[in-house]
Parts: C-alpha cells; sequence; structure tokens
C-alpha cells in the first residue's frame, strides 16, 4: 500500500521518533561528555565547556518538552558543566592552561565517580532512561537490573580506558593531540560502550526465550572505525600510506561482509 501522507509530515514523525529515541537513551547524558573530551584542548577550553552545557540545557528542554521526566545524570551535567565553566573564568593563566590540556582527562575522572556512584547506591544511572521504555511491571525484575548494572559497569570502563589513553597521550608522549592515543583510539571504547549499550538488552532477552542470538553485533563497529581511522589518519598525514590503506580496505571489505550477513540473517528470519 502506497504511503499517502504529505512528505512533510512523514519527515517531522521521523524527527520527532529519532529525538524520542535519543533523549530516552544513555547517550543523551553522556554525549555532552563526548562533545567535552573531543573538543577540549590547548584554547579551546571555554569553548568546549560552553558547547557541553549547552547541548545538557537543551536535552534537558527537549526532555521536558517531549513530556519526559528529570533524570540525575542530566542534572549532574547542568550543575557540572556550569561550575567548569565558571572556574574557567576563575583561575589565572597557569590554571585555564592546565584546564585546557587535562579537562577532557578531569570529565573523564568526574563521569567515572559518577557512574560508580548510581551503581553503588544500586540505581545504574542508566536506569531512568531504560524505564522510559519498558513496561512497569518489569522495573523490578532481576533481567532488568541486571541489563542495567553490566551496562552501566561498560560505560565506567569506557570512560577508565579514555582517561588512561588521555594521561598516557599528554603525560608520556606529551602530545594530547597524538593521533593514535590521544584522538582515535579514545573512540572505540567510546563506540563498544555505545553499540553495547544497544545491543546488549536485545542480546540477554533473545537468551531468556531460549534462543541462541548472536554476538557478532558487539563488534560490527570496528571494522567502519578501522576505515575512518585509515581516511582520518591519511588526510591528516599522521599515519604512513600503507597502513592507512590497509586499515580503509580491510574495514570496507569486512564492513561489507558483515552487510551481506545481516541481510542475509533479515531475509531468513522474515
Amino acid at each position: 500500500m502506497t504511503d499517502t501522507t504529505p512528505k512533510t509530515d512523514r519527515t517531522h514523525r521521523g524527527v520527532g521518533k529519532l529525538v524520542d529515541t535519543v533523549i530516552g537513551s544513555p547517550f543523551a547524558g553522556i554525549l555532552p561528555w563526548i562533545v567535552m573530551s573531543l573538543f577540549s584542548g590547548p584554547g579551546r577550553f571555554e569553548v568546549s565547556v560552553a558547547i557541553a552545557f549547552g547541548l545538557s540545557l537543551a536535552f534537558v528542554l527537549i526532555t521536558h518538552r517531549h513530556g519526559g521526566r528529570l533524570k540525575p545524570m542530566e542534572v549532574f551535567d547542568l550543575v557540572f558543566f556550569a561550575l567548569f565553566f565558571i572556574l574557567g573564568y576563575f583561575v589565572g593563566h597557569s590554571g585555564r592552561t592546565w584546564l585546557e590540556n587535562w579537562g577532557g582527562e578531569i570529565s573523564n575522572i568526574v563521569l567515572m565517580t559518577f557512574v560508580l556512584i548510581t551503581i553503588v547506591v544500586k540505581q545504574p544511572f542508566t536506569m531512568p532512561y531504560a524505564k522510559e521504555s519498558t513496561d512497569p511491571q518489569f522495573w523490578d525484575t532481576p533481567a532488568f537490573r541486571h541489563i542495567n548494572y553490566v551496562i552501566s559497569w561498560v560505560w565506567f570502563l569506557s570512560f577508565a580506558i579514555q582517561t588512561a589513553m588521555g594521561y598516557y597521550a599528554g603525560a608520556i608522549l606529551g602530545d594530547s593531540n597524538e593521533f593514535w592515543w590521544g584522538w582515535a583510539l579514545p573512540f572505540a571504547p567510546m563506540i563498544a560502550a555505545i553499540v553495547f549499550t544497544e545491543v546488549y538488552p536485545d542480546y540477554v532477552r533473545g537468551k531468556a526465550r531460549g534462543e541462541n542470538p548472536s554476538a557478532v553485533g558487539f563488534f560490527e563497529w570496528i571494522a567502519p572505525f578501522a576505515l575512518v581511522c585509515g581516511a582520518a589518519g591519511l588526510i591528516t598525514d599522521s599515519i604512513g600510506t600503507t597502513l592507512g590503506v590497509i586499515l580503509i580496505v580491510g574495514g570496507a571489505v569486512v564492513s561489507g561482509a558483515l552487510n551481506r550477513r545481516g541481510k542475509a540473517r533479515k531475509a531468513t528470519t522474515a
């Protein structure tokens, strides 16, 4: 049957669905921190914090407009970035330089602490988001709590790895913008955590139904990640041509194979 809905209405509906998906995911609370980590650096402290605060405020307003509940993570985002922005104006030149160099690592450590506290008090930070897309009858079930504990621990580990990489780039290598340790590799645990957050609940539910769900979905991001790293490395002249070509070709080939595998799987289950 042909969809006779006006194109503009379909577009608005699609955008609305996307917004609901984003604000209903832990990614909404974490995105400002990701932006802070990526944009922080010499001469960019105030800009990175301002953008992170703006995103935090935008998500709170959008959540309110869409009838969602204010979540602890969102409140924490607003308070931290507001205080961090104010701090940047009161410290001297040397203090601001220090914040510019280590702002990303500081934000990761603070976020790690927040996530750990939510786990310790038995209210994983992902739980308020999960409740908005889960029937209340399942909120107190062991499976629901288990999924949120595991995902929260994965995010904690992701932030810990990013912090270690940032420290290695800045303190050991002396270059916080070094291509691999200061830029490319810190993306890996972040992307892995995002994918895990999306894949793990369905994986657990499949197991509970007695199925044998594939674990490939947890790792499908690696191939396109390698492709992007290869392309970025060549464009910025940060890696050798041979390595760049290997990453691009290898990433493209593996991504294509996984895409065909996914289509074949969907055709089989249809």
